[in-house]
């Protein structure tokens, strides 16, 4: 939960900025599962107009972060555990193969990259800011997934990073897991760092069954 999130748009490109916002609010807590997404109170929160509020909603349901139920309006849906093991499923067959394709083919400046992208979490880790943990987290793989040498892979994944995101942000939320997330994130990075394709994809695994328990316990914790 982060009750902090500043949500007020600044003068940049408006419709994209109210989606990122109300995205990173979903994510963050600030919306939990179940909640109602009051139009008028929205576009107080944000400074936007009402057509814009509602394009954007348009994209979050397209991104599956909420739902646009008529006669009642936008929800955060309640996503139970057999729709989050889907997710992790899919995150497994896409991740794992990134990974140590991107072992094999990653150049030295991408290293680079990923190392900063390491060290960013790592910040996060020790600020205890969990925002910043999930969307570092993300920043992450993403620069795994765009140097796995698969157009399409990487644009399934990237359909799906706003849902692995929120489940993230469960996993995130329980004490120690951050802590574990970056050992594990480390020992992947190092495997590709290495040009270790098969030690990549082990690190990879591991990494994925860790945060599906740990989201299932948070999950379950949550009621």
């Amino acid at each position: 939960m982060n009750p902090g999130l500043d949500l007020r748009i600044t003068p940049r490109t408006v419709q994209q900025q109210t989606i990122e916002k109300l995205r990173l609010a979903i994510i963050a807590g600030v919306f939990p599962p179940g909640s109602r997404l009051v139009e008028s109170q929205l576009c107080a929160q944000l400074g936007v107009s009402r057509p814009s509020l509602r394009e954007a909603l348009r994209s979050l349901q397209a991104e599956r972060l909420i739902e646009i139920i008529p006669n009642r309006g936008p929800f955060v849906p309640k996503l139970s555990w057999e729709e989050a093991t889907e997710i992790y499923d899919v995150r497994e067959l896409l991740e794992v193969a990134a990974v140590g394709r991107c072992a094999a083919r990653i150049t030295p400046e991408q290293v680079k990259e990923l190392e900063r992208a390491l060290k960013a979490f790592e910040r996060a880790q020790k600020s205890a800011d969990s925002l910043e943990l999930v969307t570092t987290a993300a920043e992450f793989y993403a620069i795994i997934l765009a140097n796995c040498g698969n157009a399409i892979l990487e644009e399934v994944h990237r359909g799906l990073v706003a849902r692995i995101s929120f489940f993230r942000g469960r996993s995130m939320s329980l004490e120690g897991r951050a802590e574990d997330s970056l050992q594990e994130m480390r020992d992947i990075y190092d495997a590709i760092a290495a040009g270790d394709e098969e030690r990549a994809r082990m690190a990879a695994q591991r990494h994925l069954d860790q945060a599906k328990a740990a989201a299932k316990h948070a999950m379950e914790s949550e009621g």
